[in-house]
């Protein structure tokens, strides 16, 4: 009983210490790295030529919520792109937009999966492309996006993942879902990539060489879950996954913004985070894969990137230590205060993420409100199903423009 309550406390207390120690080295020896040092560079590596963008929008029953998305990608200061917006089931609406960078196009038969719409517009392009940028129709792109996302092009990376962040703050479940953007963003991107790893990717405002792209939508997980009829598929994770067994690194531009609908009440946390746990719990063995794969060839990118990846999410490492902190005052006292520590450490450690990653107000006023966040996580955890037997369609609602949000953060 001695050596299960001591293993289970030394993986918690690894997986609750390791991001304060991997933010402290960070600080101490991280830098920008615009170099990706693998033996397969970008086709711009060093190049003075200007490689040319698709950004393709997904918008599933609901085209109207994109309208701001489109007009901020036309509103770029990098110019060569073309936006490619696909509609699937939706009801006619009239954009207003007349500029030829701007194509729409609305298939013939219902596609029902995110994949199914992105390979409907590679399928489309009007022209070749060098890299394809894929964002959500909720999302919006700050004027720079494309610019900060082609220096990381120019400089050899062929996938970088731009910087997510709030387009709404406006309730407790919002900010306290920001809140989390901002952790994983610094832990599970910025320090990987300062430290020479690769950032994980978030499912949208990431840009990737268009070769590589395709060669990923004709990979077998892929083929596998379109030919399935699947509602849901892990497409970002995938995606990693494709990109770290090829040997490639993932940079992550903090300054190529996205701002993306946050979740605005309970019921929606508990949609969103049931999805979000089953794909995680699927996903496991491809982490492990990828920590194994990197023990066994000394390669410190995949290694990293699987134990980050393969992490339990954080309301479950700190209600199992909790648990295992009370059993253990009767097994093994010492290991119990051990484990007070690492849930002290990992608590403090948040916060002083969220001074690095600079939150804004709502987020820090939203700090006492955890509680309500993580019970709602644990109930979503209890309800978690099948979501390709049980998929519920997140509602987006927020229709705000990008200079809306430029003008609240001058404020």
């Amino acid at each position: 009983m001695q050596t299960v309550f001591i293993l289970l406390s030394l993986l918690l207390i690894a997986q609750l210490v390791y991001p304060f120690v991997t933010v402290l080295l960070a600080q101490v020896f991280g830098k920008e790295r615009l170099n990706p040092n693998t033996s397969n560079p970008s086709n711009f590596s060093n190049s003075s030529n200007s490689p040319h963008f698709a950004c393709i929008i997904t918008a599933y029953r609901n085209a109207a919520i994109a309208k701001p998305l489109v007009e901020s990608l036309l509103r770029q200061t990098y110019p060569n792109h073309t936006i490619y917006l696909v509609a699937d089931e939706c009801p006619d609406f009239d954009f207003g937009i007349e500029d030829e960078r701007f194509v729409l196009l609305r298939p013939i038969s219902p596609l029902r999966l995110k994949v199914k719409s992105i390979i409907h517009a590679v399928e489309n392009f009007k022209r070749s492309h060098d890299f394809i940028a894929v964002f959500d129709a909720d999302n919006l792109a700050h004027p720079n996006f494309l610019e900060e996302i082609n220096r990381y092009a120019n400089a050899g990376f062929r996938c970088i993942q731009g910087q997510r962040t709030a387009k709404n703050l406006d309730t407790t479940y919002a900010a306290l879902d920001s809140m989390g953007e901002h952790y994983k963003n610094y832990i599970e991107r910025e320090v990987p990539y300062r430290l020479g790893g690769s950032a994980v990717i978030s499912g949208s405002g990431m840009a990737t060489e268009a070769n590589l792209y395709w060669a990923y939508l004709q990979s077998p997980e892929i083929e596998q879950g379109k030919n399935q009829w699947k509602k849901m598929l892990q497409e970002d994770k995938i995606l990693q996954n494709f990109l770290l067994r090829r040997g490639e690194k993932i940079a992550y531009a903090r300054n190529a913004v996205v701002f993306d609908e946050k979740v605005e009440t309970g019921e929606a946390v508990e949609t969103q985070r049931s999805r979000w746990l089953f794909s995680y719990f699927q996903n496991l063995p491809n982490s492990a894969g990828l920590l194994f794969r990197g023990l066994t060839r000394l390669n410190f990118n995949q290694f990293y990137f699987g134990w980050v990846t393969l992490a339990l999410p954080m309301f479950i490492q700190v209600g199992l230590a909790g648990m295992l902190a009370v059993v253990g005052i009767f097994i093994v006292p010492i290991g119990s205060l051990a484990l007070v520590a690492a849930i002290s450490i990992f608590a403090l450690n948040i916060l002083w993420v969220l001074k690095l990653d600079e939150a804004p107000k709502p987020v820090w006023d939203a700090v006492w409100n955890v509680p309500k966040f993580v019970w709602r996580q644990m109930t979503s955890l209890l309800k978690m199903r099948d979501p390709n037997k049980h998929f519920k369609h997140t509602e987006h609602r927020k229709q705000v423009s990008v200079d809306d949000i430029l003008n609240d953060k001058k404020e």
